[in-house]
């Protein structure tokens, strides 16, 4: 008999896939599978396990902020925290912090990251 928490999950994880087309989005980032499915997992057990706070990058938010913030990502977002996962070069100690830091900033940090760039492929040269 399952639990009141993993069904909890199963909906949640259901509810991530869906939200990020996970589908397409492993047939657009086939060589990413591992990192996508990581990054699905850590959305997942953080928005199914309540807790009074949940800790981002030194921080301490309200359970329902992050669950927010976490169920706005959808299919560009993650495009978006995939890129930047690949692109870092610096030491990272704690993954699941870091992933899950970047998980959190995304939805809000996304749209002016891109403009960003087509402002410097544009414009900065």
């Amino acid at each position: 008999m399952k639990t009141d928490t993993m069904d909890r999950m199963d909906e949640v994880h259901s509810f991530i896939k869906d939200n990020i087309d996970y589908d397409v989005l492993l047939q657009c980032h086939p060589t990413e599978k591992m990192d996508i499915n990581e990054l699905v997992e850590l959305m997942v057990e953080t928005i199914a396990v309540k807790q009074p706070v949940i800790r981002i990058n030194k921080y301490d938010f309200p359970y329902d902020v992050v669950r927010s913030r976490l169920e706005k990502i959808d299919f560009h977002t993650m495009e978006y925290v995939l890129e930047c996962l690949r692109n870092n070069t610096t030491k990272v100690r704690n993954i699941r912090s870091y992933m899950l830091t970047t998980l959190y900033n995304a939805p809000v940090t996304c749209s002016n990251y891109y403009k960003a760039e087509v402002n410097h492929d544009f414009y900065g040269k």
